[in-house]
């Protein structure tokens, strides 16, 4: 096996996750598989999409959000790094991407290496708005972007979020639209105010932590100004719907059904979407339907006309290797790992979430 397959097969078991001694039985979808159905069209404004998602799924977040930046208006990012954080140091062919995601994007003062430099993701990002990759950076200007660091996470440390903010700073998006939550003592985890999730400060599945507030709240407060309270009882549809479709490659490591919640309002009026990205191992395999159903987005979204997307990795234990779940942020989808395509808008999965938002846009039918 050539050794770069090799150490990139070793390394990435590690990835974005603590040992796991133990993960309980999963908790049955509320939607079963078998069900999906085709993702309908819903006429949204895909001009106010937004985007969110916890440690490899803050990661895609940040990368959706700066490649479809025309498309996007807003992100929120929990424990997550900036755009193409895994191609530092290093210039091709000398870059290791999985080494610098499991390093320099991670934890880089346990790994003695120094944090992302914002300055030349930016630069890189930049460079391929110009060669039409992604689309262009002036757009990130627009964009409102919620971060959150927990003081008691080791596996996504603060530096690297810092660097999403200076990331953003640099591209000349104004102070008042970002945001850097840095004071809760939370793990490694998405924020919740229920009994029955995790205490605040563990990092352990399904890494869903009760620290007194409800985050989805407080991320989708900041990407839509305007919104409501949320609703007390869900008067929309939760939806299994056929992901396979939107997916051209085998090596995709995405699921055949993904979720999205739509509220009732949104069958017949202009709605938003916003997308959601799970973290490692917060697959239906690994926690059944607890990243989509108590999370805290549904609620939120029922009262505001805001359609939740959410699209779903599964583990891959042979190629690509990816056995835990996580979104790519450092080119595990690619069949040449010294010149992956994960950051760019034709990347697998990039583009596949991309079909979907085009589906949600789509006229509605008149029959």
């Amino acid at each position: 096996m050539n050794p770069t397959v090799f150490n990139t097969v070793l390394a990435a078991s590690l990835l974005l996750a603590p040992p796991v001694h133990a993960i309980t039985s999963p908790v049955k979808p509320t939607v079963p598989k078998g069900d999906a159905a085709a993702l309908p069209a819903l006429q949204v404004d895909l001009r106010q999409s937004t985007v969110s998602g916890l440690s490899s799924g803050g990661f895609m977040a940040a990368q959706f959000a700066v490649a479809y930046s025309a498309t996007v208006s807003g992100a929120g990012i929990i424990a997550g790094g900036p755009y193409y954080c895994a191609s530092q140091p290093g210039r091709f062919p000398y870059i290791a991407y999985l080494n610098n995601a499991l390093t320099t994007c991670m934890n880089p003062g346990d790994a003695q290496v120094p944090p992302p430099d914002a300055a030349g993701l930016l630069r890189a990002a930049q460079d391929f708005a110009r060669d039409k990759l992604i689309d262009d950076t002036a757009n990130l200007q627009r964009q409102r972007i919620y971060l959150f660091s927990g003081t008691q996470d080791k596996t996504v440390t603060r530096p690297v979020v810092e660097q999403v903010a200076r990331f953003y700073q640099l591209a000349g998006t104004p102070a008042a639209q970002v945001r850097l939550a840095d004071t809760v003592a939370a793990g490694h985890a998405i924020v919740t105010d229920s009994m029955q999730d995790s205490a605040c400060a563990s990092t352990q599945p399904p890494f869903i932590n009760n620290c007194g507030f409800v985050q989805a709240r407080d991320i989708l407060q900041h990407l839509y100004p305007d919104l409501q309270p949320a609703s007390t009882t869900l008067k929309g549809k939760l939806l299994a719907f056929n992901q396979r479709s939107f997916i051209k490659s085998s090596y995709s490591s995405m699921g055949n059904t993904g979720y999205a919640y739509i509220p009732a309002a949104c069958n017949s009026e202009s709605c938003r979407v916003h997308v959601v990205f799970h973290g490692c191992l917060q697959t239906t395999q690994a926690i059944g339907d607890q990243f989509y159903t108590r999370t805290g987005y549904n609620l939120v979204a029922d009262a505001n006309k805001i359609v939740v997307l959410y699209p779903q990795v599964e583990p891959s234990p042979i190629y690509p290797y990816n056995p835990k779940g996580c979104w790519d942020f450092w080119g595990y989808t690619s069949i040449n790992p010294l010149d992956p395509d994960f950051y760019r808008k034709s990347g697998t999965q990039m583009e596949a979430v991309k079909a979907m938002l085009d589906r949600l846009a789509a006229r509605r039918s008149t029959r």
